[in-house]
C-alpha cells in the first residue's frame, strides 16, 4: 500500500461553495480501510457546511452518503477484506462500546469526531500536496473518488444492490424511515404530518405508511416534492401547515395527529410551534432535521406539552442501528416494499457538486447522486 492522489470536493468555508481539487490520502490505519466510492448521496446535510449552518472545522472534505469497493485495509481489520463491496454508514458501529451493547448503535462513541473529520488518534487522512489536514465529513468524506474511513464506518454489500441505491441508505433512508418506524413510533391506525418531502421525508412517509398510519400529510411548499411525496405513499400534500392543520381537524373530529416529523431543509421556530399545536393528547413531534446556527428553533411555552401531555424529541439517524437496519432496509427495497430507485432524480459527476447543491436547494431533486469516474 502508498499513499495515492485522490479528487475530491472541499468546503473551504462557509458561503464559497465547493473547490474540486487533488488531495493526496495516506495508507489505512489500524481498524480502517481505503474505499474507492462508486456512488455518494447530496445530503442536504453537506449543503449546511457550505451555508453555515453545521459546526465543522475547515477546510472539510464533503459527503456522508457512499457506496464501493474496498480497495485495502489497514492492520487487524476483520469486518472486511479488500474488493468487498460496501456502504458506509455515516454513523460508525464498533459493536462493543455501551450505545452498541445497548442496541443504541446511532449513539456509537467511535463516531465523536464527525464535525472535524478528525481519526480518534488525533490524526487526519486527507491532506494538501503542502501538508495542509483535512478532515471528512462524518470521518467520511465521500465526495472524493477515495477515502479511508473507521472499519466500524462499513457495512457490506450484497452484489445485488445498486451502488447508487446503497449510498442513501448510508443516511438518508434510514434516517427518515427510522424516524416514523422507531423515533415517532407510529402504529397502525395513526395520522402523521410530516413536515418537508425531500430525500429524509421521503422516507419518513415511507415509513409512516409502512408502519401502519392511516394518514400521512406532507407539508412542502414545492409542487415537485409535494407530488413525488404520493409516490411514496403520502396520502395527502398541502403547501402550507395552514392547510394541513385544517384538513388534520376535519380528518381527525378534532382528535389532531399523532405525530408530527420535522425533516424539512431547516427546521424553524414557526414550524415547531406549528407541529405541536398539529399533535393531539399524547401526541408527538419528533425533530430529525437541524436548524439555521443561530436560530433556537425549540420555543413552546410548556402549558401546550402539559395540556395535552405532548412530547418534543429528537432522533439522530432515526433511532436505527446500522448494523442491522441498513440490511433490513436493503431488503425491503429487494422485496419491492421500499422504493429508493424512485428517490433518485439526477445523476451527476463529482465536478458538477456545485450543480446539484443548486438543484437541490432550487427544489429540484428529491435526492441527487454523485457517480463517480472510474
Amino acid at each position: 500500500m502508498s499513499t495515492i492522489t485522490t479528487h475530491a470536493a472541499v468546503a473551504r468555508g462557509p458561503h464559497i461553495g465547493w473547490e474540486m481539487t487533488d488531495l493526496l490520502l495516506d495508507d489505512p490505519k489500524e481498524h480502517e480501510v481505503r474505499v474507492k466510492f462508486v456512488a455518494s448521496g447530496l445530503c442536504h446535510s453537506d449543503d449546511h457546511i457550505t451555508a453555515g449552518d453545521a459546526p465543522v472545522r475547515f477546510p472539510m472534505v464533503g459527503g456522508h452518503e457512499g457506496a464501493g469497493y474496498v480497495e485495502s485495509v489497514g492492520p487487524n481489520v476483520r469486518r472486511v477484506k479488500p474488493g468487498d463491496r460496501v456502504v458506509c454508514s455515516y454513523i460508525p458501529a464498533c459493536g462493543a462500546c455501551r450505545p452498541c451493547s445497548t442496541g443504541h448503535q446511532n449513539m456509537c462513541v467511535k463516531g465523536l469526531n464527525a464535525g472535524s473529520g478528525m481519526f480518534l488518534d488525533g490524526t487526519f487522512r486527507f491532506h494538501t500536496q503542502d501538508g495542509e489536514d483535512l478532515g471528512g465529513f462524518c470521518s467520511l468524506g465521500t465526495f472524493s473518488q477515495y477515502a479511508v474511513v473507521s472499519e466500524w464506518a462499513v457495512v457490506p454489500l450484497a452484489d445485488d444492490i445498486p451502488f447508487e441505491v446503497a449510498s442513501l441508505v448510508g443516511c438518508g433512508v434510514p434516517t427518515g424511515w427510522g424516524s416514523a418506524v422507531y423515533a415517532a413510533g407510529v402504529k397502525p391506525g395513526d395520522t402523521v404530518v410530516v413536515f418537508g418531502a425531500g430525500g429524509v421525508g421521503s422516507n419518513a412517509v415511507q415509513g409512516a405508511r409502512y408502519a401502519g398510519a392511516k394518514n400521512v400529510v406532507v407539508v412542502d411548499p414545492v409542487e415537485f416534492k409535494r407530488d413525488h411525496a404520493k409516490i411514496f405513499g403520502a396520502t395527502h400534500a398541502f403547501a402550507s401547515h395552514e392547510e394541513a392543520r385544517d384538513f388534520v381537524v376535519a380528518e381527525t373530529w378534532g382528535q389532531l395527529a399523532d405525530h408530527c416529523i420535522m425533516t424539512p431543509n431547516a427546521v424553524t421556530e414557526e414550524m415547531v410551534n406549528a407541529a405541536v399545536a398539529m399533535t393531539g393528547k399524547g401526541g408527538k413531534t419528533t425533530i430529525t432535521a437541524v436548524g439555521h446556527i443561530d436560530e433556537k428553533a425549540v420555543h413552546v411555552h410548556a402549558g401546550m406539552l402539559i395540556s395535552y401531555q405532548r412530547q418534543i424529541r429528537g432522533a439522530l439517524f432515526g433511532d436505527c442501528n446500522p448494523l442491522y437496519d441498513i440490511p433490513k432496509l436493503l431488503g425491503l427495497y429487494r422485496s419491492g416494499d421500499l422504493k429508493l430507485d424512485e428517490l433518485i432524480t439526477r445523476k451527476y459527476s463529482l465536478d458538477q457538486v456545485n450543480e446539484a447543491y443548486e438543484d437541490l436547494n432550487a427544489g429540484k431533486n428529491i435526492r441527487g447522486v454523485i457517480v463517480h469516474e472510474n
